[in-house]
């Protein structure tokens, strides 16, 4: 059996000694079309890991920006299968970048656990973020994970204690997704000094990979972020200039450009 994408991805960038570039979009903001075409730059830029959102109607732990992207993908008529759809049509010519699901447990169990996993191992997704599933609830998608060899991504915030962290790693693989900020998504900017304090107590309990999300939008933070961790996530930076295209501010060509453009700089 291969090995995991993602296990895969931060041995390799261990031996290279860099840090992961996470990128995220919601599958379906504003139509398929244009995620394909938004994945196709994440690839052209080589991104380490690539996020995509199953849309929602209620995502809780989403900022405006996110909810507003779930929101749209939703009207286009984007719901699991479709996402499903638009990650196999992607996997069609990239066979090594992972692919991270990411969104809330309603969808999954409507779709039905099993299939939802099966699927996955079909389409080409690595892991799986689920949001809204405590560890005490792990035991409702633990043997799937295991049986298709689904990574379960954990997120941890500052308020994180010892004792829950030592609960979440039992079944947690791949890497562990500290949020950098107390809140919702995009709407505040991570402190470097509580990061680092955070990262030292996980550090010595886990030896997974670490990325830091959240409120990050520049090279500057990445770079400072990245001393103490192994890799950032960027999400609602990227989300909004798909926002601005759909309100009219950018051609779809210029959307496109900027979003390469705003990679190029996270990278150079």
């Amino acid at each position: 059996m291969m090995q995991n994408r993602i296990k895969t991805k931060f041995e390799e960038l261990k031996f290279l000694k860099k840090k992961a570039l996470v990128t995220f979009l919601t599958s379906g903001d504003p139509n398929q079309k244009v995620s394909l075409k938004i994945l196709e730059i994440f690839k052209e830029k080589k991104v380490d890991l690539i996020e995509i959102g199953f849309p929602f109607s209620d995502p809780m732990a989403d900022g405006p920006t996110i909810q507003r992207s779930s929101q749209r993908a939703i009207n286009s008529g984007s719901n699991l299968h479709t996402t499903f759809k638009l990650v196999e049509e992607f996997r069609k010519n990239e066979k090594k970048i992972p692919i991270v699901l990411m969104g809330y447990f309603n969808p999954i169990f409507q779709y039905g656990l099993e299939p939802f996993f099966k699927k996955c191992k079909q389409a080409g997704v690595d892991g799986i973020i689920v949001v809204d599933l405590p560890p005490e609830e792990s035991s409702y998608i633990d043997k799937f994970t295991l049986k298709y060899e689904i990574f379960n991504i954990r997120l941890l915030t500052p308020t994180t204690e010892n004792f829950r962290l030592k609960k979440i790693l039992r079944n947690t693989k791949g890497f562990l997704y500290y949020i950098s900020v107390m809140g919702i998504t995009g709407t505040k900017k991570p402190s470097i000094v509580s990061i680092e304090r955070s990262i030292k107590k996980i550090r010595k309990i886990s030896d997974l990979p670490v990325c830091v999300g959240f409120g990050i939008t520049n090279k500057n933070q990445i770079r400072n972020i990245n001393k103490i961790s192994d890799g950032c996530v960027v999400g609602s930076a990227i989300i909004k200039y798909i926002e601005d295209f759909f309100n009219g501010k950018y051609t779809e060509k210029k959307m496109l450009s900027e979003i390469s453009e705003f990679l190029d700089k996270l990278q150079n």
